[in-house]
């Protein structure tokens, strides 16, 4: 079940944590679409696995709906929960600023605080608005995924995607720009969608369409020129063509670039994408991005320490914080994310089909053979 090229996901992965990293350690004025084009293109790949993952659950012939979803969402806590956590508590320690917006990151609604305020306050936290947007996508696409009619989810998928691009429609009609128009959920369930598609077509034994193979340059060199364009005056004709733009293009071409590397890259693109310390990177990249902000907050705090200027964009910040948030990211996969993930081969998706070997398995502490455990690695 698992595809043995899904190694160069990780590079992606990594690509996109790279992404958000430049946007706020190094570009000039934190330039936010090249941060947001990371943010993308993890919904896509989140989407694209997570589909697959449960899709591959229930075609297995041992497959129960209620076992498949408890394992899921224990599965899920396992790998999310534990870090995401312990920023909180160092959030709460560190900033009193971010004390008042503690229960709402804790009850994955970051994206409905910042919304609600229209601000970014508490800068310390507002990454999270991400990780709020997946655990939302996660509390209903499993369900639909496993409980749906089987001919149906390409539909609902497509349904989805098509209700996130109507959605943008509403925001130059009704209101204003605000941060709720790219913070509410359905602002990012196109990216979720395009992925679940992906991933539903290649389950049927289809892959991206032909049109997409051909033309995803095309619309990527098109997003370039629309990035780069002047947005004009505030509700001049041509910004909200732009914005709606510039979150609508990359679907294509990341929906391929995730298409081809989940079949494998040959030749030198292959082996770009099977680079070890790119894969490092992947393979830590949710530490990554739940920690880099706190440890932005220290290098600043800790200037008159660091000989070069951490205090402002720039290639010191990036190679002072970005050093240090691998480093940190690093200990904390290998001696915090890395062993409690091994409690995850007490929940398989599907039950073993001898449960006296599995028993026996479970007790030498090896993986169920149906536990999917694989390609469950959905998260950053």
């Amino acid at each position: 079940m698992t595809n043995a090229r899904d190694i160069q996901l990780d590079a992606l992965r990594a690509i996109a944590v790279v992404l958000v990293l430049y946007s706020h350690f190094l570009a000039p004025g934190g330039s936010s679409f090249v941060g947001h084009l990371g943010v993308r293109l993890f919904f896509v790949l989140s989407g694209f696995l997570i589909t697959r993952l449960l899709l591959d659950a229930r075609d297995t012939g041992a497959f129960a709906a209620g076992p498949a979803l408890r394992s899921f969402y224990a599965r899920r806590m396992i790998r999310i929960f534990p870090p995401y956590f312990a920023v909180l508590a160092l959030a709460w320690f560190a900033s009193e600023q971010s004390r008042p917006s503690l229960a709402w990151h804790a009850l994955y609604l970051s994206n409905f605080w910042y919304a609600r305020q229209n601000d970014w306050t508490p800068w310390l936290l507002c990454h999270f608005w991400s990780l709020s947007i997946e655990e939302q996508f996660y509390l209903a696409w499993p369900l639909i995924v496993l409980l749906a009619p089987r001919r149906r989810i390409e539909a609902i998928a497509i349904g989805v995607i098509a209700f996130s691009l109507a959605y943008r429609f509403y925001w130059p009609i009704a209101a204003g720009p605000a941060l709720a128009r790219d913070l509410l959920p359905p602002g990012s369930m196109d990216a979720l969608g395009c992925g679940a598609l992906l991933a539903v077509r290649r389950a049927r034994g289809v892959d991206a369409p032909q049109w997409m193979r051909l033309c995803w340059p095309a619309l990527a060199v098109v997003f370039l020129f629309v990035v780069q364009s002047d947005p004009g005056p505030a509700n001049s004709a041509w910004e909200w063509p732009r914005w709606a733009l510039v979150q609508v293009l990359p679907l294509v071409p990341m929906m391929a670039i995730v298409a081809a590397c989940s079949n494998g890259l040959r030749g030198t693109p292959g082996r770009l994408a099977e680079l070890p310390p790119l894969l490092w990177l992947g393979r830590i990249s949710y530490g990554v991005y739940l920690y880099h902000s706190i440890l932005l907050a220290c290098a600043v705090r800790a200037q008159s320490w660091i000989p070069i200027n951490v205090s402002e964009q720039g290639p010191g910040r990036f190679l002072v914080a970005g050093t240090a948030t691998v480093v940190v990211a690093s200990l904390s996969w290998v001696f915090f994310e890395k062993p409690l993930n091994g409690l995850k081969r007490y929940f398989p998706y599907v039950a073993p089909a001898h449960p006296r070997g599995a028993s026996e398995a479970l007790r030498f502490g090896a993986a169920p053979a149906l536990d999917l455990q694989p390609t469950d690695r959905s998260r950053p």
